[in-house]
């Protein structure tokens, strides 16, 4: 795994493929379950700022969501992001579990409900890093 330099920092983060290769390099294989933040400012470029969250529960409730939500909010104000990508760290396999599942619809709808832009989510697994398309956990 190949760390982004500084010029590829400044890279806009402009398609699907772009988003992946930078998560494969920042965060890699599953190590911990916890959840991370990239946050890209309005020319899709990530701003300086990746934050993980660890001591996630295995499934959603209302107030570990409300709290992630209030984090994301209060930092994309803070550094003037103006989308998130978020990425789910656990170790297994790379098929979802129904937990991803829960919190992939959860971190949505709270992202929908505060106005905030989520720009993607990926889950980083015991072999890599792999989308989580809308399709994955719509009902």
């Amino acid at each position: 795994m190949n760390r982004p330099t500084f010029d590829d920092a400044l890279v806009p983060l402009t398609s699907d493929a772009l988003i992946s290769e930078r998560v494969e390099s920042l965060i890699g294989r599953a190590n911990l379950r916890q959840l991370w933040m990239l946050f890209l400012d309005d020319q899709l470029v990530q701003l300086p700022v990746l934050l993980p969250i660890d001591g996630m529960p295995s499934d959603p409730t209302e107030r570990a969501t409300d709290r992630v939500m209030e984090t994301v909010a209060y930092l994309m104000a803070d550094i003037g992001a103006s989308s998130v990508v978020l990425v789910w760290e656990r170790w297994g396999p790379e098929k979802l579990t129904p937990q991803d599942v829960a919190w992939a619809r959860s971190l949505h709808s709270a992202c929908d409900a505060a106005g905030i832009t989520l720009r993607a989510m990926l889950l980083s697994h015991r072999r890599g890093v792999r989308w989580i398309a809308q399709d994955d956990y719509r009902f």
